[in-house]
């Protein structure tokens, strides 16, 4: 990578997935502005470099990625070591070392030593709110960055189904995945009242995405399998009447364009990844013992939401739509069962 002496390098570490890039955009707004001269780059997983590069927040990216959310190797840093180095990866010391191994003149870490003039660093609090945490994290160092400063650009590309309902019943783990046989009841109702719902999944859920579409009687011009480039994805989610899904990327990038959301959360509370507090956002949550958000199975709060709830929340959201569609026999006008 060439660039003009008087650049500083700026290298940022997030190596973790969609919706923590998206979580971590206020952030990297914030290290923008404050470098706005400079050459920054992200490290993170290479299929999220089109995502990173949409943001608007970065030259460039460094593809680096470990198993299980963990700390990848930056060895395959080219050139000189970066002026500064920014983890926004976690609070430990490996991410710290992974940084430091590079040897920047400036490292801005959780795990870092005092600064001359700034101090420690700001302790690590587990119960705050993810784009709060890293707005507080780089103002200890004379970083402003603003938590509600989520927004994307709108994407240029069409979307494959303009004004359509998403639903993406996907999620990284099974901890976070509603059970399909719910999604379907959500989906053939909305269908019922007329709207237009569309099943999204990511790489390797494609079998899931078909449980639904089958037992919701979903045509298969309405399933977008096999992981979407992400330049589709955010036009669809833009341009979307509304996106129901877990506490995944989609549902992040409902936040970044304005999209109404139906977010449902368990085992981990929207206090902590939730959208901001806003009409056209609902979280759905039950409250109880926090629990492991990359566990085997679905997590027991999460199952206490019903397809009532999310049809009630959906339906509260959408905008009415001139249809000739008429409720199927056994459903309220608005497609929820009569029969509860």
């Amino acid at each position: 990578m060439s660039e003009p002496s008087q650049r500083r390098r700026v290298l940022v570490l997030r190596a973790l997935g969609l919706g923590d890039l998206l979580a971590g955009v206020p952030a990297l707004r914030g290290i923008r502005r404050a470098f706005a001269g400079d050459c920054v780059v992200l490290a993170l997983p290479g299929s999220l470099e089109e995502a990173a590069l949409a943001t608007g927040t970065v030259d460039g990216v460094l593809p680096a990625e470990a198993p299980g959310r963990g700390v990848p190797s930056l060895g395959h840093w080219a050139g000189p070591p970066p002026d500064i180095a920014v983890d926004l990866h976690g609070n430990g010391p490996e991410s710290r070392d992974a940084l430091a191994a590079l040897g920047p003149r400036r490292l801005l870490a959780h795990a870092a030593g005092p600064e001359p003039g700034l101090g420690r660093p700001p302790v690590w609090r587990p119960y705050e709110h993810e784009r709060a945490r890293w707005c507080r994290f780089l103002g200890a160092y004379g970083i402003p960055a603003d938590p509600d400063d989520v927004r994307l650009p709108a994407p240029v590309a069409p979307s494959p189904a303009p004004g359509a309902v998403v639903v993406h019943p996907g999620a990284e783990s099974a901890a976070r995945r509603w059970p399909a046989e719910r999604y379907a009841v959500v989906v053939r109702h909305l269908r019922a009242v007329g709207r237009r719902v569309v099943l999204t999944g990511g790489p390797g859920e494609d079998a899931l995405v078909e449980d639904v579409a089958e037992r919701a009687g979903l045509p298969s011009r309405d399933l977008l399998r096999g992981g979407l480039p992400f330049g589709e994805l955010s036009a669809l989610v833009a341009r979307a009447a509304l996106v129901v899904s877990g506490d995944t990327g989609p549902a992040h990038l409902a936040v970044a364009h304005g999209t109404p959301s139906v977010t449902l959360f368990g085992p981990v509370s929207p206090r902590l990844w939730g959208p901001p507090r806003v009409e056209r956002h609902l979280a759905l949550w039950k409250p109880g013992p926090p629990g492991d958000p990359h566990g085997d199975t679905p997590d027991p709060q999460l199952l206490q939401i019903t397809a009532d709830e999310v049809l009630t929340a959906a339906l509260g959201l959408l905008r009415p739509v001139p249809t000739t569609a008429h409720p199927a026999k056994g459903e309220d006008p608005r497609g929820i069962p009569s029969h509860r």
